[in-house]
């Protein structure tokens, strides 16, 4: 019987997925980075492929997903309500622990209200496309985080919103471009508080003044800031002691809080409007009850101990003056994040592979995730690596990088 498929070549729509090859390319090389199942993990340290690695490339800023009161909540939490809310928040899918988080959250930040979310990428989504409008202004962070690049791209294609992008943390464009928009338009300031790529801090003081300045409202994305800066893990505009002249948090769970979902913070009359006006909110399954009561134990234990956050400072801290001394291209800063420049992409696959064969798993990030040309290992520490985890993590860099001449 002949096969009754379309060719390869009729299928006009695929001709780019047939094309692409460089994944497979950098698989045939035994160098390919991304993927790599986990089999088990007790946070500082992972099993894969049948043996132990030191984790260098969490977002687990604190390293709460392998609480014991974590996992306990959760357990509890599915035994009580089920695997699922079976509705949107909107309808059938509110259980009281959604609204006691909500609380909690917005206490925590310092906000009169808060609203989950399923995700934390559906969160950007969801807050940015509702508030703007036809001849609204969206002043946009070259390097926020794609969730806002999405909700920035959707609000424009429903009400022909205006986006403009910003020179990265350059506040000389930032006001160049806000003196351009007419005055009586709505302007929106968009930005992560810790980028996630390079983990540089926004210069919040200054877009807060500009802000005042031309009448615009700021949104902090907090997604790699919570639990890692502020007072107690605050977040930015904890940092800079701005809080009441931010006007909407968004963040999510997936980093400090141990879970999934997200959740924006603000004045109760925003937040409202967002309830009955989100179609991120209304038309999607609300956050299952074991990933709330999972944010809800982490939360418990940052407010508890607040000296997790002096930890995981601490930590990275000591990596990034390690890989400092030891000659790698390391850029400053002082969150969880420590990103390493290596520049040739093979390069910087091959020190992931020397890495990973040691028992260390780190992030490989290229363009577009960073500059052409800028390839990096994106290391991310957590609170509860301890100084065993991190001496090995430093000479194993130091072994590899030598093998490979990218350090002396």
């Amino acid at each position: 019987m002949q096969n009754s498929f379309p060719t390869t070549t009729d299928k006009k729509l695929f001709k780019k997925c047939y094309a692409y090859t460089r994944a497979d390319d950098v698989k045939a090389e035994g160098i390919y980075p991304w993927f790599r199942p986990i089999q088990e993990s007790e946070g500082p340290v992972v099993h894969m492929e049948g043996r132990p690695i030191v984790m260098a490339g969490s977002n687990n800023y604190l390293g709460l997903t392998a609480h014991p009161s974590v996992k306990e909540a959760s357990i509890k939490a599915l035994e009580k309500y089920g695997t699922s809310c079976s509705g949107s928040r909107y309808l059938t899918g509110t259980i009281d622990l959604h609204e006691e988080l909500e609380r909690r959250l917005a206490k925590f930040v310092g906000k009169e209200s808060a609203l989950l979310f399923s995700t934390g990428y559906m969160t950007g989504q969801g807050v940015i496309q509702p508030l703007v409008g036809r001849g609204d202004y969206i002043l946009s962070d070259k390097d926020n985080h794609a969730s806002i690049v999405s909700g920035n791209l959707m609000a424009r294609g429903g009400m022909n919103t205006n986006i403009i992008r910003y020179k990265h943390c350059d506040m000389g464009d930032l006001e160049r471009r806000l003196k351009q928009i007419p005055a009586e338009a709505g302007k929106l300031i968009v930005t992560d508080g810790v980028f996630s790529t390079f983990g540089n801090i926004a210069d919040l003081g200054q877009i807060s003044k500009l802000a005042q300045e031309y009448d615009a409202q700021i949104i902090v994305d907090d997604a790699h800031a919570f639990g890692v800066i502020g007072e107690g893990g605050r977040g930015t505009a904890s940092k800079f002691g701005l809080k009441d002249e931010v006007d909407l948090i968004v963040c999510t769970f997936s980093k400090t809080l141990a879970s999934i979902g997200g959740f924006v913070a603000g004045e109760e009359r925003v937040i409202n409007y967002l309830k009955h006006h989100s179609p991120a909110l209304i038309f999607s399954a609300s956050p299952t009850p074991a990933s709330v009561a999972s944010a809800l134990a982490a939360l418990d234990i940052v407010e508890a101990q607040p000296e997790l956050v002096t930890k995981l400072a601490s930590n990275a801290n000591k990596v990034r003056k390690g890989l400092i001394d030891l000659g790698f291209n390391v850029i400053p800063g002082e969150t969880a994040i420590v990103p390493v420049i290596i520049g040739d992409d093979h390069q910087a696959f091959h020190l992931w592979k020397g890495l990973f064969d040691a028992g260390i798993f780190v992030n490989v990030f290229i363009a577009p995730a960073t500059p052409p040309g800028k390839a990096m290992m994106r290391n991310s520490f957590m609170a509860s690596h301890n100084d065993e985890h991190l001496d090995f993590v430093i000479d194993t860099y130091a072994k590899v990088g030598k093998k490979l001449g990218i350090i002396d």
